[in-house]
This record gives structure tokens, sequence and C-alpha cells, in this order.
């Protein structure tokens, strides 16, 4: 916890960019890279000394204790998801596998969630619907992520013939809760087909279904805060997004003030992006000091954001998502407190 506030990161990665998973050579991904570089090495600073670093070793390979470190020992995070990435345009096993996430829910299971991903094109649908089973039967997935775009194909989110039977299937396996990246185009990719408007008819056809939007659908902001504003399903995830708080503060606080008066500080969920990122410490205490300020207020109508605000933002809305008990868990997790640093 931090300020008294329950923590549930709604996205982190267990990433393997060694040689061995590897597809291609590194000369030939540097294209993602270099657009993952430019991204996320500006959210990364020193928490001690708040200096920005560039030194993020890009053949790493990540395990369960390294992630167990930096999220709840280095970061006063209580609980988290952790996503795999349904892409192999690059990497034998994906840059951040399911079996690699299932290990770390398997490893802390009373801290970590599980997020599977499937795609049709990869799978094909029949080997989509059977891996969805596998994940949700036997790794224990509580959510499926979707990445509906690549290097040479693509395919919509709401084509009734190839994804409409894909959330039947989640909602036959229990699964409520949908997450789909939207804008951020790795490398090269088309960034037209990362629009978040092909969520809206499944958002309507499925209302039993919840769709979460990661990293606001940028740059389809104005599409993902009408959408999220319309349909009570939609949730945005600020995953990665917050970080930037410490580099170009005014522009988060004019999106996040916009999200609080359009779509409601209720769907709005917080997610770091570690490991890529760093430890999510830095970033939290920053979120807590946030404030939007009176000249965006009176220029914009926007509300100041209160505590309450915060606290569903930061851990409550994800934990009413995911049937999480949080005094429960609360006191579950004082019994063996691991975080090190201050400010819990």
């Amino acid at each position: 916890m931090i300020d008294d506030m329950f923590v549930f990161d709604c996205v982190c990665h267990v990433y393997d960019f060694s040689p061995g998973n590897q597809r291609k050579e590194m000369r030939a991904m540097e294209p993602m890279l270099q657009g993952w570089a430019i991204a996320m090495d500006m959210m990364k600073y020193e928490p001690q000394q708040g200096q920005f670093t560039g030194d993020f070793d890009w053949e790493t390979k990540f395990t369960s204790e390294q992630m167990f470190d930096i999220e709840f020992v280095q970061s006063p995070v209580d609980m988290a998801m952790a996503c795999a990435v349904p892409v192999w345009d690059w990497f034998q096993d994906s840059f951040s596998s399911i079996q690699a996430q299932a290990d770390f829910k398997a490893r802390y299971p009373e801290r970590v969630l599980l997020s599977g991903g499937v795609d049709p094109i990869h799978h094909g649908l029949h080997g989509a619907k059977t891996e969805m089973t596998r994940q949700v039967k036997e790794l224990g997935a509580r959510s499926i992520k979707f990445y509906n775009t690549h290097i040479d194909l693509s395919w919509s989110c709401d084509d009734r013939d190839l994804a409409y039977p894909m959330y039947e299937h989640a909602g036959e396996l229990g699964i409520k809760n949908l997450q789909f990246h939207k804008g951020l185009p790795f490398g090269m990719w088309d960034v037209e087909k990362l629009r978040p408007v092909d969520l809206q008819r499944p958002a309507r056809d499925f209302p039993d279904l919840n769709f979460v939007i990661h990293h606001l659908a940028l740059p389809y902001f104005d599409e993902a805060v009408s959408i999220a504003s319309r349909f009570p399903n939609v949730y945005l995830a600020l995953s990665g997004v917050l970080a930037f708080y410490k580099i170009a503060p005014r522009q988060v606080q004019e999106q996040l003030g916009r999200l609080l008066m359009e779509v409601g500080a209720h769907k709005l969920l917080w997610g770091s992006e570690a490991a890529m990122t760093g430890a999510p410490a830095p970033f939290l205490k920053d979120f807590i000091e946030l404030e939007i300020p009176l000249d965006l207020r009176k220029g914009y109508g926007y509300p100041q954001i209160t505590r309450q605000d915060k606290e569903l933002i930061l851990g409550l809305n994800m934990a009413r998502l995911y049937d999480v008990d949080v005094e429960a868990k609360k006191t579950e997790l004082a019994a063996k407190p691991v975080f090190q640093g201050a400010g819990s």
C-alpha cells in the first residue's frame, strides 16, 4: 500500500528478450526496439536521484523472483496482473510468454493474477479457443488479452466470424474481463489498425463482458474517451501513461482531468508496464502527489482529483473487476509484508 491505499497493478510483464528467444537477428528487430526505446527510456528514472536512465538491457530474460522484487519489494504494490503478449512477430515464444506469466502467478499466487493471451491468426480460431481453455483451466488465467494487428496481418475486434466466437468462449469459461492493446504500435505496425472504434459493437453485443482498452489507445485518445464515456462495460487502463508525469506533467494533467470529467475515476485502472519501465515505486509517489492545476479546472471544467479517485484508480477498480475482497487481502498480506521502502 501507499498512503494507506491498496495498490493493484493492472499490467506487468515477465519479459524474455534473450537471444535464445529472438526469432530474428537484433538488426531486423531495430524498428520495434527503437520505438520502444523512445517511449520507455523516457519514462524511467532513478528513484533516489530523480534522473532518467537509458540502461535497459534489451537482451534480458526476467525471472519470477526478479519481478517479485521489482513489483513488491522495491515498490508498495499489493497485487499485480501478469499479462501475456500474444505477439510472435519477433520472438519464438513472444517477449512476454504465457508460461513465464503463469510461472510468476504460480510462484506468488497470493499477489499475482494471470492474464492469458491468444491470437486467431497465429493459433487459428479453433486453436485460439482451445488455448483459451488451457490457459483458464490449467494455468488459472482470469482474463484474456488480445493484440489484433501484426507486421503483415491484422483482424478486427468486431469481426463476427473471427472475434465473436472467442468472446463467446471466454464467457463460457467464466472470463468476464477482456483486454485489448490499442494504440501504441510496435515499430512499423500500421497505427490505424489499432484504433479502438472496433470495440464499440462487441461492447454493445456482449453487455455481460468488460472490455479494457490499454494505453488510452494513444494516439486515439479522443476515441477512447468517447467510447469509455458511453459504454458502461468499457474501462481504460492507464498502462504506462501516468509514468510520463515526471517528464510531461502538463500532458498527464490534461489527460487525467478530461478522463475524470468525461469517463469517471470508477473506470480507470493504474498500470505500471514493469519490468520495462523499472520499479513502479517512483511513479506511484508521483501519482499520490498529482493534482489538476487551477487553470485547467477553470479553463476546461476539469475536476480536482480526490483521494477517493486515487484509491479507485490505484486498486479498488481492479479489485472489483476481479472479485478481490480488499479488506481480507490487506489482512492476509499484512501478515507477510515484503515492501522495503518508505511510504507504505
